[in-house]
């Protein structure tokens, strides 16, 4: 079979004309001299390969050999449009100017606030170094092939994740959509933290810290600081000049009384998250060139902070006690079915499949880059630094137990933000040379913080200017301009001085279980309707070899089951929401679960419209329901 071929006109409307076929308008674009052979047993190749992604580029809009209907101009105009949209791909398509630009992107992604704070907190509390082995038996099973598909499956289609689903499984282009929602919803709350962060390090910049006295005007007569006072009794009423200042002066929700009155906004905490949001802009604006850029400082920095801080954590008295906390094994709990709930979601959450971040970031890739390579190495390196961020803080639990005269448990109470914003600020505080590590700890979490944040909104922006590029193509600066304003706005009620209970109610019900049902379904319809033996035709196409026994195993059944897991322990036993002394009532857990649902609704929404739209009887639309969740079929819809 010959495969060197001319290059065929670029589709031109005027020349297809009603009733015609006009799947010479170009959909099967053809290279002179291909790079790479392609597989003669795979009926679907990538864009830049000498055989288009199926299309549904003829007149009848339904698959090969289908007589015209009355569908057909509309069809013809729809033929021309992705037909030039097809060709925007594969000739304008933005590249990374270095592999090192796309690994720190990733590992910068990947790598975030969660890996400080959730992972050492889960694993004393499921069994300390007993822990690891649920955390690796899902991370192999579960979450590095998600990870490992999610990477190949971007790098081969070139596309974000909306548009990628008309060449994988165009009924499931719902989960474009929900995934966009979710990253919104992400964006509106995690930024704040940062602001926290921001504003924490603003304040860091005086001889003596202000969370390290009780004699400031937002403290109460409860303020205990035992480190200036060793005689000072620690009671349970006591509250240390950090928790204090995180909560009445930084959060204020002292000033709020839940969150059916959260109160006014804090103007500091808004012009820090202007600020915040002013960063990402010229980070992103140009695309991945630009960011691939700046990642070289946020992605790089943390890990300079982190060996700094653990050398110092490592030299403090009562170190060892904290790390001897930390991975003691608790060997009966692995028999436990919440330790291996919070291991699985852990892992996920680490790596962050499910967010359009890793479409977005291998679809500007190399078409024959080693993804598989690259999803090993960073997802390794994620885990690893989730490991080191426990001896971390751990050393520093040890210390605050030791000046306090209490065990490590006691004082390991803080979750969440506060485990970094009153424990381990408070510790700083009283370090020599507190003012200095207290401005490169902050500066760690904020540049965490950004490397997220890059990658959580770049998701969205590929996903819309690939789904939409005769609109936004050329206006990417004004796109990017106007959904980082959106998301600003979206934050105010986390700006609120009941803010931090809004972030606390996004975070657990919102977001959490939505994105996985997404991923769980995105698996589903990868390894089952797309095929396994199509999606690994399509690795061996862009590597040269096929994934072996192990991987398709685990995306026909391991992953989905992995997810469903996930799902099922969640909807048996929804968290109970708490954040300092306020209990969250009930019709909040609802309003969680309708923000979340907003998102995931996007799917079966998706579903009916498809199905509704399409031409013919209903016997006709069961009939033609192959080439609406076929990716092998010859054309879609």
């Amino acid at each position: 079979m010959d495969r060197k071929t001319q290059p065929l006109a670029p589709p031109k409307a005027s020349n297809c004309k009603e009733g015609d076929d006009c799947s010479e308008n170009g959909l099967l674009i053809k290279i002179t001299e291909p790079k790479f052979q392609l597989e003669t047993t795979s009926p679907v190749s990538n864009g830049i390969s000498g055989a288009q992604s199926p299309s549904p580029c003829n007149a009848t809009g339904g698959s090969e050999g289908t007589p015209p209907t009355p569908a057909a101009p509309m069809t013809t105009t729809l033929c021309v449009a992705e037909g030039q949209q097809q060709l925007m791909e594969l000739d304008e398509r933005e590249t990374w100017s270095k592999k090192v630009d796309f690994l720190l992107s990733v590992i910068g992604y990947a790598v975030d606030l969660g890996n400080v704070w959730r992972f050492p907190y889960i694993c004393y509390q499921n069994g300390g170094g007993a822990f690891l082995i649920p955390y690796t038996i899902m991370a192999i099973f579960g979450g590095i092939p998600l990870f490992y598909m999610e990477l190949a499956l971007g790098q081969y289609h070139r596309n974000g994740c909306i548009s990628i689903w008309r060449k994988i499984c165009p009924i499931f282009k719902g989960i474009g959509y929900a995934i966009c929602i979710i990253g919104f919803y992400i964006a509106s709350y995690y930024n704040t933290i940062m602001a926290w962060a921001l504003y924490y390090l603003i304040s860091s910049f005086t001889s003596e810290l202000p969370w390290t006295s009780c004699k400031n005007p937002w403290n109460t007569n409860n303020c205990t600081n035992y480190f200036s006072n060793k005689s000072t009794a620690w009671t349970a009423n006591s509250t240390s000049p950090a928790e204090e200042f995180y909560t009445r002066h930084i959060l204020q929700v002292h000033r709020s009384k839940g969150l059916d009155d959260l109160g006014g906004i804090s103007w500091q905490l808004v012009l820090c998250l202007m600020l915040i949001f002013t960063i990402v802009y010229f980070s992103i604006w140009k695309g991945v060139k630009t960011s691939g850029k700046v990642v070289w400082v946020t992605a790089t920095f943390p890990y300079v902070i982190l060996f700094v801080l653990l050398i110092r954590g490592a030299t403090l008295p009562g170190a060892w006690r904290g790390v001897v906390y930390y991975l003691k094994p608790e060997w009966d709990k692995l028999f436990a079915t919440e330790v291996w709930i919070d291991a699985a979601a852990q892992i996920f959450f680490s790596l962050g499949p499910g967010f359009g971040v890793l479409l977005a970031f291998a679809s500007y890739n190399k078409f024959h880059n080693n993804c598989y390579q690259d999803a090993l190495v960073t997802s390794t390196v994620n885990c690893l630094t989730s490991f080191v961020s426990g001896f971390v803080i751990f050393t520093v639990l040890g210390y605050m137990a030791e000046m306090r005269n209490q065990e490590v448990a006691d004082v390991a109470r803080d979750t969440g933000p506060s485990l970094l914003f009153i424990t381990y600020a408070e510790a700083i505080a009283n370090m020599p040379a507190s003012t200095f590590f207290a401005i490169i700890f902050f500066l760690m979490l904020i540049t965490l913080g950004l490397d997220s944040t890059f990658a959580g909104l770049e998701g969205v922006i590929t996903a819309v200017l690939d789904e939409f590029p005769h609109i936004w193509s050329k206006r990417r600066e004004v796109f990017v301009l106007g959904f980082i304003v959106t998301c600003f706005l979206g934050a105010m009620p986390t700006l609120t001085f009941g803010g931090a209970y809004v972030v606390k109610l996004l975070e657990e019900y919102a977001t959490g279980p939505a994105v996985i049902a997404v991923v769980f379904l995105e698996s589903i319809a990868v390894a089952w309707f797309y095929g396994v033996s199509q999606f690994c035709s399509d690795v061996k196409e862009m590597l040269g070899f096929s994934p072996g026994w192990f991987w398709r195993i685990s995306w026909v059944a391991i992953s989905p089951i992995f997810l469903l897991f996930i799902i099922c322990s969640f909807m048996s036993s929804p968290p109970e929401l708490r954040l300092f002394d306020y209990t969250y009532p009930y019709w909040t857990v609802v309003l969680g679960y309708c923000i979340g649902t907003s998102s995931f609704i996007c799917i079966p929404t998706y579903m009916v419209y498809r199905l509704a739209t399409t031409p013919g009887t209903l016997k006709e639309v069961g009939d033609h329901k192959k080439s609406l969740t076929s990716g092998s079929d010859q054309w879609l819809i």
